[in-house]
């Protein structure tokens, strides 16, 4: 399950992790003063709530230096179809912005955790170059990308976190405000049974270090551990997955044309790769079996 932007953040704010001055989510214009008034003074950051990575580029973030400026973006924003390179061509309908505070961005990193599953151990994946398309950073300057596996019993050590501070260059009168947030999100990660949290970026402002926009998913089958989380909308999910889910059915809906009902996970993946080399495309993925 993949959370929103603005959800992502109230949980790593509720860990320790200062993330930007929060004016609330506004589904229409009428609520954009009082979110204004809540995020502090000027400039103010407008920001589609969608599942999907180059909102920026796409038109899904702007900036605002006073109310009538924030009034006439929220307007535009507000039911825009956005598409980006993350949603292969289809638009996907804004329906809330996060209103936040503007923020002094001294230094930008990128910074995530992800499973790697050849070394059975999450695994931070960092670089001193934030902000921008890490798949396009490592195919064109993988000295650039950090790894470093992490023990899941132990999460981030501080003699590794120091490690990885020194290798991203962080200031040295900065290097224990990084450490601190590096073994928060790790933690997190570990706590909430994530497949992905990615911070990009994780700026320095004279503040300190803080998460500028923040994407996690968590775990479907872990969700039975994490009541409060499995209370949270999934935004992906369609109607007629959520009723397969309330039958203990495992289906996902796909792009194709040609439905499948197959009794077993194996099976029904066969089904699907038979079907796409034939020249099909499958509809569906649907399991049945043992139920």
């Amino acid at each position: 399950m993949k959370l929103l932007e603005h959800e992502a953040k109230d949980i790593l704010k509720a860990r320790g992790v200062p993330v930007p001055p929060n004016g609330g989510v506004i589904k229409t214009t009428a609520q954009l003063s009082a979110a204004l008034k809540r995020a502090g003074k000027a400039p103010w950051a407008i920001k589609a709530q969608v599942l999907a990575g180059g909102r920026g580029k796409a038109g899904g973030i702007k900036l605002a230096k006073t109310p009538h400026a924030a009034e006439k973006l929220a307007k535009v924003m507000l039911g825009m179809d956005l598409v980006t390179h993350q949603t292969h061509g289809q638009a996907i309908k804004v329906k809330e912005l996060l209103i936040e505070g503007g923020v002094k961005i001294e230094r930008e990193f990128y910074f995530s955790v992800v499973m790697d599953r050849k070394s059975a151990s999450p695994t931070i994946i960092a670089s001193a170059q934030g902000g921008m398309e890490i798949e396009s950073l490592a195919a064109r300057a993988p000295e650039a990308i950090i790894r470093m596996s992490v023990d899941p019993n132990v999460g981030l050590r501080d003699f590794a976190a120091r490690r990885l501070a020194f290798a991203l260059n962080v200031p040295t009168d900065r290097v224990g405000e990084f450490c601190r947030v590096a073994k928060i999100l790790v933690k997190s990660f570990i706590d909430l049974d994530c497949t992905m949290l990615e911070i990009n970026p994780l700026i320095l402002t004279p503040k300190g270090v803080m998460a500028l926009d923040a994407k996690i998913s968590i775990d479907d089958s872990a969700l039975f551990r994490h009541p409060e989380l499995a209370k949270t909308t999934d935004h992906e999910t369609s109607a007629l997955e959520l009723e397969a889910k309330k039958a203990d059915i495992s289906y996902i809906g796909l792009d194709g044309t040609i439905g499948c009902m197959v009794n077993g996970a194996g099976l029904a993946m066969g089904t699907m790769d038979a079907i796409a080399l034939a020249g099909g495309s499958p509809a569906n993925f649907l399991d049945v079996g043992g139920g």
